[in-house]
């Protein structure tokens, strides 16, 4: 598949902490900016979503989107796109790592993203890293916000 485009962060707080972050969908729109709406489509056997539907609107890209989640426990959940107006691709994955005795999670946030529009590589690149650059410390000041741990 096309190259990819991935960053980390460290979070002050536990992997199961921030995947129950990374798995509250409704939530998005109040710490993922470019998301203006969230809606859980349909929950695999364990409960957790597989099928999310998203309104994007940020970073000159704006679509109405579903993704396919897997999730593998506590340490990973990776995305594939369904259906998208304007995307022909928005694949990735956060990687939980624990650090600290379990205290602190290290984030690595993998994405690829394509149009249907021809788009030169260095701007998908740029795209992804805009996405990526915006999650992450939204990601953390949310868990943090939420776990009491911010700081």
């Amino acid at each position: 598949m096309a190259e990819q485009t991935s960053s980390s962060i460290t979070i002050d707080a536990a992997p199961t902490e921030v995947m129950a972050v990374i798995a509250d969908f409704e939530r998005y729109p109040e710490w993922a900016g470019e998301v203006k709406q969230a809606e859980v489509l349909d929950t695999d056997a364990d409960g957790r979503p597989e099928q999310v539907r998203m309104v994007l609107d940020g970073g000159g890209l704006k679509d109405d989107y579903v993704l396919r989640y897997t999730w593998s426990g506590e340490s990973e959940v990776r995305w594939t796109l369904v259906k998208a107006q304007l995307l022909r691709a928005l694949d990735g994955s956060y990687a939980l790592r624990p650090l600290a005795g379990g205290k602190q999670t290290e984030v690595t946030y993998q994405l690829v993203v394509d149009l249907k529009i021809p788009m030169f590589g260095m701007l998908k690149r740029k795209v992804e890293k805009v996405i990526i650059d915006r999650a992450l410390p939204g990601l953390k000041a949310r868990v943090e916000s939420v776990t009491g741990s911010a700081g």
